[in-house]
């Protein structure tokens, strides 16, 4: 197969070649000892553009969410979180495992949390028989594409803050939330207690995440992270890839998202096809296959054979029926062409 565009997700970038070479004359330390220049001022960076006194460098997202959820919260409290978030469907019961804590999942009534919904979960901890709530999670951007408003940040955070409750802010791609809402990541930063954001996904560093929050909150965040296996050595190699994603990656991602509109628009021409028109806010396009002369799972097949990768991978069912498209770096107006004219093959039954 000549031609491979892969839409999976946009982890799958690779690192840009002025990464390469910054990683390769990286200047480095011990990051345990805090004595890794460019990991100092990657953290630096990363708060900066987030509106937040520090930030703590991490292996994965997943790390950093549950890293958060261990310095904020004491064993046997609950976490507030939709249904639907990362911390409840990708992160393995990690927060159970990892810092006993148990999660109170919340199905939104629409695209995102609110603060009703959220208030109605709160457990002060007074009666005996319930835990107390120890920490509310939301998403922005969330995995489904959509975007929470500012306005709902603001209200979560000044609801929670009245309940004396923090709030961690799971915002893998945060500056995609940024951009489509027309705001610097930092006034989103106001609205959260600490926000986690990744330089891989979007951003093309290859590996980490950073976890932001007042100095304080960092320090013991430091200590959960050792705790978990996170201290890391030299590890500045990796930051020099992460300061170009956060001070060149995060300029163009409104060209993954204009690519992602054009992708749904062109979609939303088959009739075979359903197209999530109300979540395309960031790079991503949901649809699902409603009629024609193939299922959803062999519609996948059918695009993989065309050399055009989706989520779910190939050879693994739709779980609700959902196919995402992920627009990233790698994929350029000409893909979407070609992904486009692909659709009505597959559709019709027919890959190569």
């Amino acid at each position: 197969m000549e031609k491979i565009i892969d839409l999976r997700s946009d982890t799958v970038t690779k690192p840009t070649e002025r990464m390469r070479k910054a990683m390769y004359e990286a200047e480095v330390g011990d990051d345990v000892l805090g004595e890794d220049p460019t990991i100092n001022k990657l953290q630096r960076l990363g708060a900066e553009m987030t509106g937040k006194e520090a930030s703590l460098f991490v292996p994965s997202g997943t790390f950093g969410n549950q890293c958060a959820i261990m310095t904020h919260c004491a064993r046997g409290s609950e976490v507030i979180c939709a249904e639907d978030s990362h911390i409840v469907e990708h992160e393995a019961g990690a927060p159970g495992v990892l810092s006993g804590v148990n999660l109170r999942p919340v199905a939104p009534a629409g695209l995102h949390l609110t603060w009703e919904e959220i208030l109605k979960r709160v457990r002060t901890g007074k009666d005996i028989h319930q835990p107390a709530t120890g920490l509310i999670a939301i998403e922005n951007a969330l995995g489904t594409g959509a975007v929470m408003p500012e306005a709902e940040m603001e209200r979560i955070y000044r609801g929670a803050r009245e309940q004396g409750i923090p709030v961690h802010c799971d915002g893998a791609r945060i500056f995609n939330a940024a951009w489509a809402l027309g705001v610097k990541a930092s006034r989103l930063g106001r609205y959260t207690d600490s926000l986690m954001f990744c330089l891989s996904k979007g951003l093309c560093a290859p590996v980490g995440s950073l976890l932001a929050g007042t100095e304080n909150f960092v320090e013991k965040a430091r200590y959960s992270r050792k705790l978990m296996g996170g201290g890391m050595r030299q590890a500045g190699i990796l930051a020099a890839a992460g300061l170009i994603a956060l001070t060149e990656m995060t300029e163009r991602l409104p060209e993954d998202h204009a690519l992602a509109l054009r992708l749904s628009e062109g979609l939303s021409a088959f009739k075979e096809l359903s197209v999530a028109r109300d979540r395309v806010k960031i790079n991503m396009v949901f649809i699902r296959v409603v009629a024609g002369s193939v299922n959803g799972l062999q519609f996948v097949r059918n695009l993989a054979e065309l050399g055009i990768l989706t989520y779910p991978p190939f050879g693994e069912p739709p779980g609700d029926g959902e196919i995402r498209f992920v627009i990233h770096a790698g994929i350029s107006a000409g893909d979407i062409d070609y992904v486009l004219s692909g659709t009505g093959r597959a559709l019709a039954g027919t890959g190569k």
